[in-house]
């Protein structure tokens, strides 16, 4: 698959995010999040995912009190190729380097494929939480104890 990770430092509204993230249509993502003008200054943590030198996902993470809400974006064409668990993989990774307990994602009613989504999610060990978002504990490496 050759699927490569990249940090935006610091991360611009682009071509390609309005082609993958705003691209998904209405009801999926925040219009605040995709209603950009190209060159915006974005807040929060992005990387694009690239294969085959073409950009085909984001991530994106909000990290607040020790917990983070995750967001994946993946192109249409790249669905189904596991571009989805490659994305939330590397942010669990990113979160767990960061000190991270839980990660959360909800998945708006007015998602049009909402059962899939949070199908996909659950099977990933996303649990919903009382206010209707899903949640997946961070696991921190062991430490070793001397001795």
């Amino acid at each position: 698959m050759g699927l490569r990770w990249i940090y935006e430092s610091p991360p611009y509204w682009d071509a390609d995010k309005s082609r993958i993230v705003a691209g998904v249509g209405p009801g999926i993502f925040d219009p605040g999040l995709v209603d950009q003008i190209e060159g915006t200054l974005l807040a929060n943590d992005w990387w694009r995912v690239v294969q085959d030198d073409v950009t085909v996902g984001y991530g994106w993470m909000d990290t607040t009190w020790g917990d983070a809400e995750i967001l994946l974006a993946v192109q249409p064409a790249a669905r189904g190729q596991g571009v989805g668990t490659f994305i939330l993989d590397r942010l669990e990774h990113e979160a767990r380097g960061r000190g991270i307990h839980y990660l959360y994602n909800a998945v708006p009613g007015t998602h049009p494929s909402h059962d899939e989504v949070t199908a996909w999610l659950q099977a990933r060990k996303f649990t919903a939480s009382e206010d209707g978002q899903l949640l997946r504990a961070v696991v921190q490496p062991q430490t070793r104890q001397a001795g």
